[in-house]
């Protein structure tokens, strides 16, 4: 029946309903950054608060600068080290590739590329043509520089964007553990307000949900990385541990962690080091490769606590729809709702 209260709570509902979406407008373009700087506090939050906050006295702003600052060495120091060296890789490519422009490509390739398989004598074949005629190598360099200053424009957009979004984590992540305290009460009253006991159950998988994610993420890159550095040891590849970190990073895409052993295969087998260049092929599927397969689901499925089918559907479609915040919000969702169907069609015990 409409009563004179009914505008009134209409007014407010439609304020409330404004000032949310007003809220996630703002915060919109900094969502990645900003729901990342949560998965790092909640993964890193008993480490901050059972070991660092209780050595400082419970000082908060110094526990929460430290721990940040501790990030901060963890993230960019590897960083750096490696921007080193591919520039100094950089530099001697530059040194290797400018004879062949000033003079022009020798007469005759080396002798591996006409014995690749497949491909080697169409190879072989255009290197003489472009040997013989400067014009036409010329013309061709031309060609190439555009799309490379375009590889090159967009790498280094790339590059600074997620150092901004680095930057932006860093900055939410000091306040969430300065205020790390207020933040879990406030979310758990919030829970219990809105479910009750579910909405503290829900809030509780979610945390472990995130945490077994993360957990399997750094754990199958830490093992990547460790195995790719021995089989570069073992291979002789120069710069195995610069590889082995590589992979570490890398092995956050799916194609990261062949592109630095296929790399190493090719730069084998062109020092005519065949059996190592078929040596660290295999290695690489069957070992390096293969550890994502197996490893990663496994962690992830025993520090969530859910099955290994629903994290893995939940990591692949969340990239998808999300981004690669998707890697722990899509596990979270389906674990979400894996636990509110169990609780929906649980057979409630007779009395």
């Amino acid at each position: 029946m409409f009563t004179e209260e009914n505008p009134k709570r209409l007014a407010q509902i439609a304020l409330v309903v404004l000032l949310i979406v007003g809220c996630i407008a703002v915060l919109w373009p900094m969502i990645g950054a900003v729901l990342f700087a949560f998965v790092v506090w909640i993964c890193t939050w008993p480490l901050y608060s059972e070991k660092l906050l209780p050595r400082l006295g419970g000082r908060d702003t110094l526990g929460a600068s430290l721990m940040t600052l501790l990030l901060v060495l963890l993230t960019l120091l590897p960083l750096a080290f490696l921007a080193g060296s591919l520039a100094s890789s950089a530099d001697n490519l530059i040194d290797f590739v400018r004879p062949y422009v000033e003079n022009g490509l020798p007469s005759a390739p080396p002798a591996w590329i006409s014995g690749l398989p497949l491909f080697g004598a169409d190879i072989d074949s255009f290197w003489h043509q472009l040997a013989s005629n400067r014009a036409e190598l010329n013309a061709l360099l031309k060609q190439l520089i555009a799309p490379a200053r375009q590889f090159a424009l967009a790498l280094g957009g790339i590059a600074a964007n997620g150092l901004l979004q680095l930057a932006l984590v860093l900055f939410v992540v000091f306040f969430l553990y300065r205020d790390g305290a207020k933040v879990s009460h406030a979310l758990y009253v919030g829970a219990h307000k809105l479910g009750g006991e579910l909405g503290e159950e829900m809030l509780e998988k979610t945390r472990g949900t995130v945490v077994g994610v993360m957990l399997g993420i750094v754990g199958t890159a830490a093992a990547q990385g460790t195995v790719a550095m021995l089989g570069f040891l073992i291979a002789g590849i120069p710069a195995a541990v610069l590889l082995g970190f590589a992979t570490f990073f890398l092995s956050m895409i799916p194609i990261g962690p062949p592109l630095i052993w296929g790399g190493a295969a090719a730069w084998l087998y062109a020092q005519d080091q065949t059996g190592w260049a078929v040596f660290m092929v295999l290695y690489g599927v069957l070992i390096i490769s293969s550890i994502d397969n197996f490893v990663k689901p496994i962690l992830m499925a025993r520090g969530a606590g859910i099955s290994i089918l629903l994290i893995a559907l939940g990591v692949l479609g969340g990239v998808l729809v999300f981004g690669f915040i998707g890697i722990f919000l899509g596990p979270v969702l389906l674990a979400l709702g894996h636990m509110l169907f169990g609780r929906w069609t649980r057979e409630e015990n007779p009395t």
